[in-house]
């Protein structure tokens, strides 16, 4: 039987989309390897087996193939927002967001999912794309904040916006940890997430009173030799705001007022500049760690202590912590160098939780969940840095610690006075 027209377009169109969906598949992976900004053409067309002039058929330009894959990823997150969102009641739509993620995690990895690209490099697109994408994020984020009942006061609205971002945060972080776990152990993981978002981690009538804590940053066994400490600084600030790729060696010179060729005085390129950005990062949560320990009390206020001296460090210093969305873009050693450490912090955290469960100070929870859900928070409160600027920090450290300490659904304890 011959084809009619019809048939035959409709079989065009058919092949069009799905070699389509592959290139947006093959620009996704690469985004999750390099970043936006490391994605390529050439490498497109080399997972595809296409040649770079085919991939300008479907897709013009790099950024749009980049908003592309982008918008993708942001509309699959709507649809896990909007199915958990049809649940009855507050508890009933964080569990089912967290089951949908661990689920969409799942399919992933048995290659039955297409792959979702990291949404954090949205920043490194240029204009009009990087607005425009995170109007819509802006707008997703804004239907996940309902899942919490109405704000009817102003803190508790600032209270409801954490709450979201802690939430929202921790599934993008599960990537990052997720691997030490077969699927079949998902079930057990996804219970024990949900028991601390609905219970926290201190114990029934434990008391927010958090030391802050010093840290003595001549005790770091971190630096490149001859390098300015305000490199680190400035590339931190940087990277933070637009991403490594939006982070240039030209715009981080420029806020140093330094030449490019005094930059590379210092350093041989900016993956090195990177590593030791993350080096100085996990030193100091480490420090923190360290100076809760020696200051004594019980576990519980220990842990409160090291989360509020970090949460003060990245809310409201001059230094804070390197986001882990650089990591993207550091090859791939680098980039298991620095999990690596992350994982020893969260080990360290699971540590207390471990001795403070023996002791009682801590509710029993599973304390390597505990401990990734307490990275996830510590490294994405960076983004809250300049809407919670007005805020007292006391109340600050006390509202979003309290989504972990006491979960998301019972009021946060106000601070004690130490």
């Amino acid at each position: 039987m011959n084809a009619t027209p019809k048939t035959a377009d409709t079989a065009k169109t058919r092949r069009f989309h799905q070699k389509r969906e592959l290139i947006l598949d093959a620009a996704a992976t690469l985004i999750n390897r390099h970043g936006v900004r490391g994605m390529t053409f050439v490498d497109v067309a080399q997972l595809v087996e296409l040649n770079t002039t085919s991939i300008t058929y479907y897709f013009k330009r790099k950024e749009l193939l980049a908003a592309a894959v982008l918008e993708r990823a942001l509309e699959r997150i709507e649809h896990l927002v909007a199915e958990a969102a049809a649940e009855p009641t507050p508890r009933a739509r964080v569990e089912r967001y967290i089951r949908l993620n661990f689920d969409l995690q799942a399919r992933i990895n048995a290659e039955v999912e297409r792959p979702i690209a990291v949404i954090s490099d949205i920043r490194a697109l240029n204009e009009p794309f990087g607005s425009e994408l995170t109007a819509r994020y802006i707008q997703v984020f804004r239907q996940l904040r309902m899942f919490f009942d109405a704000p009817k006061t102003a803190d508790d609205k600032i209270l409801t916006t954490i709450r979201a971002h802690v939430l929202v945060q921790n599934m993008f972080w599960l990537p990052a940890w997720l691997s030490q776990y077969s699927t079949g152990d998902y079930d057990r993981v996804i219970h024990r997430m949900v028991e601390i978002f609905e219970h926290g981690i201190a114990r029934d009538g434990a008391a927010w009173a958090p030391d802050l804590l010093p840290i003595d940053e001549s005790e770091l066994k971190v630096g490149i030799e001859g390098m300015p400490g305000n490199f680190a600084r400035a590339a931190t600030f940087l990277i933070n705001e637009r991403g490594y790729r939006g982070a240039s060696v030209e715009q981080i010179a420029s806020e140093l007022n330094v030449t490019k060729g005094s930059f590379y005085h210092h350093l041989e390129a900016k993956d090195e500049l990177v590593l030791e950005c993350f080096r100085r990062s996990y030193g100091r949560v480490s420090l923190v760690q360290r100076a809760a320990t020696k200051a004594g009390g019980n576990q519980w206020q220990q842990l409160s202590s090291s989360m509020a001296t970090l949460l003060n460090v990245q809310l409201y210093s001059e230094f804070p912590l390197l986001r882990t969305t650089a990591l993207q873009a550091l090859p791939t050693d680098l980039r298991n160098d620095v999990l690596d450490r992350s994982n020893r912090m969260a080990r360290r955290f699971a540590g207390m939780m471990i001795d403070g469960i023996t002791e009682g100070s801590v509710r029993p929870v599973d304390p390597l969940v505990a401990s990734q859900a307490i990275m996830g928070a510590l490294n994405s409160a960076y983004d809250l840095r300049d809407w919670i600027k007005d805020v007292e920090p006391a109340n600050a450290f006390a509202f979003y610690a309290s989504t972990l300490s006491y979960g998301l659904f019972s009021p946060p304890q106000k601070p004690v006075q130490a």
